[in-house]
């Protein structure tokens, strides 16, 4: 992933996992291989960014998470959302539509 990208991704990286969690419980490789396959590889998640996000949502209680069988049969962890979660998701995204609202009123002022 390009700088660029990187510091887009930094500040929305827990919304972008947030909304992929709040589709159903999913794994970590897919929630990644989702945002991937939804943004059309604009977002490629390494795992160092991935797993200390998903990390740290568990830990501040906006995702919960256990251990089960993925389909191969491999053991996973798979997280789902708490109702802190999204009540987190929702104020995150009102926030971002607010956000690419202003900028969308800047870049389409004339010159």
């Amino acid at each position: 992933m390009n700088e660029e990208k990187a510091a887009i991704l930094k500040g929305t990286l827990d919304m972008l996992i947030l909304k992929i969690v709040a589709l159903g419980p999913i794994h970590g490789y897919a929630i990644s291989q989702r945002i991937q396959q939804i943004s059309k590889d604009y977002f490629r998640l390494q795992q160092g960014s991935l797993y200390p996000a998903l990390h740290s949502l568990e830990n501040r209680g906006l995702l919960a998470a256990d251990w089960r069988a993925t389909d191969t049969g491999r053991e996973a962890k798979f997280y789902k959302l708490t109702p802190k979660g999204r009540k987190h998701l929702e104020a995150e995204m009102e926030s971002w539509e607010r956000t690419a609202q202003a900028v969308a009123l800047i870049l389409r002022t004339a010159q």
